[in-house]
């Protein structure tokens, strides 16, 4: 049996247990090893030199002074800190600390300061990673280079240095070697890293990670049509909704100017989809990106849910997630429009109005070809609320106000060329597919607005082109 235990001199309990190492050196073989000064300490003649820092980051040390019992050369247990019984139990010395306090804490080992973990994974081995490394000149600016390449979107982003990538993939468990999917146009795998080293671009933090690969993989869903999405010539690009508790945890903005800047959660995770489809899959501007006027949203759109007010069904948990889930949703989606009604102080005519406002999207004369979303406020749920109205009367109202008379929606019909087809003049048409219409709620208080966000034409082939959702894992 022997004993190793690593501590430091910038530590006041190393220096409390300096006579209990002297005592328990007696008794067995003592290996010490020093994180900053090997002289220390002095009175058992110094200790191996661990300022590499490389046994205490091997062994996992998170507080010195760490004892570690060892037996035929494996670890059998381990105490940290000074509490003279747990010293007892650890070495079967009973008399081990007489005259000492019982416990005193000790301090953080130094390979557990912040950025310090990364650094160690990557110097000893345990991180390797794969991706292409681009040299830099002193003399250049990463930032130009990276215009100069075509790998931003217009906007300055963070250089991926190792230890960024590194520190990115601490925000999950997953392999970074692990493949994501294809991203089109040109079908790449995108890897765990990959996506890491995107994530560091766009000014993603770590906890924002897991967001991201989420966001991913709900993207690359066939039924989504990402392909499709960037090739098209419509406004459209993906809005991410992320939901549940995840939202409150990485600091994401809900309430006000929550469509707008200012919140880097919000901003950073739109992104970083964006550049993984630009600079992975190779979807760039003017290229196979042909949209004809594109929107900002193309930069990043993505928000969270608000999810304060307990009366009300999140959208994951109306699109038959669990409550308590955290989840992204992908839309395929255009510019905010905004609606304005300071008017109406009941639910009916309230639901009415948006509703009339809803059927603007893609064009008030073409029914069943695009989805939206309504963003609802603060003011004007709570008309809604104050009369006994959740999530499901509020959809089936709208639902009910945006149906129309086919013979107003036909082609040609009030002299107007675009339309639906003839043969529905006689029907009572809705404005959206079933599931079509995503009510949420988000925004700040002080004006009774709502916004609305439309589809992509494409969704009129519904069975085709779909929103999805997806579970946010770790």
């Amino acid at each position: 049996m022997e004993f190793l235990v690593v501590l430091k001199r910038d530590c006041e309990t190393c220096q409390l247990v300096e006579p209990v190492l002297a005592g328990l050196r007696d008794e067995f073989p003592l290996t010490l090893y020093s994180q900053d000064d090997p002289t220390f300490p002095e009175g058992l003649g110094g200790a191996l030199d661990d300022t590499s820092l490389e046994k205490s980051w091997r062994l996992g040390v998170d507080t010195v002074p760490t004892l570690v019992r060892i037996e035929n050369g494996q670890e059998i247990s381990r105490t940290e800190g000074w509490d003279c019984a747990e010293w007892v139990r650890v070495t079967g010395i009973k008399t081990l600390g007489e005259g000492l306090p019982p416990f005193q804490p000790g301090c953080g080992s130094i390979s557990v300061e912040p950025g310090m973990p990364e650094r160690l994974a990557l110097k000893f081995g345990a991180l390797t990673l794969v991706s292409r490394v681009i040299e830099v000149d002193e003399m250049d600016d990463p930032a130009e280079i990276a215009y100069d390449q075509g790998w931003t979107d217009g906007l300055p982003i963070i250089p991926p240095t190792d230890l960024r990538i590194a520190r990115m993939l601490t925000g999950t468990t997953r392999d970074p070697g692990e493949i994501l999917g294809a991203i089109p146009p040109n079908l790449i795998d995108c890897t765990i890293e990959k996506a890491a080293v995107n994530a560091v671009m766009a000014g993603c933090r770590p906890e924002y990670f897991p967001v991201v690969l989420a966001t991913v993989e709900a993207a690359l869903k066939p039924e989504f049509s990402m392909h499709g999405l960037l090739a098209t010539l419509w406004f459209s690009g993906p809005v991410v909704i992320v939901n549940g508790p995840i939202t409150k945890r990485i600091g994401m903005n809900w309430g006000g100017n929550v469509l707008g800047q200012g919140n880097r959660a919000n901003a950073t995770i739109g992104r970083a989809l964006q550049l993984i489809i630009r600079n992975v899959g190779g979807g760039r501007p003017r290229e196979i990106d042909r949209s004809v006027f594109g929107n900002p949203g193309k930069y990043t759109f993505c928000f969270p849910e608000d999810e304060t007010d307990a009366d009300w069904t999140p959208l994951n948990v109306a699109r038959g997630h669990a409550p308590g889930t955290s989840t992204v949703t992908l839309f395929h989606g255009d510019g905010v429009q905004g609606l304005a009604d300071q008017k109406s102080r009941d639910a009916e005519s309230l639901a009415r109005s948006l509703a009339m406002g809803l059927c603007a999207v893609c064009h008030p004369k073409l029914a069943q070809w695009s989805n939206a979303i309504l963003v609802l406020s603060p003011d004007h749920y709570n008309i809604f609320k104050n009369h006994g109205w959740g999530r499901a009367k509020i959809e089936a109202a709208l639902w009910e106000a945006l149906k129309r008379p086919g013979r107003d929606l036909i082609t040609d019909a009030q002299g107007i060329g675009v339309g639906i087809d003839p043969s529905r003049a006689n029907e009572m048409v809705d404005k959206f597919h079933p599931g079509g219409l995503l009510v949420v709620r988000a925004g700040g208080p002080g004006g009774l607005f709502s916004a609305v966000i439309g589809g992509w034409t494409a969704h009129r082939k519904h069975e085709e082109v779909q929103i999805v959702s997806k579970e946010i894992g770790t």
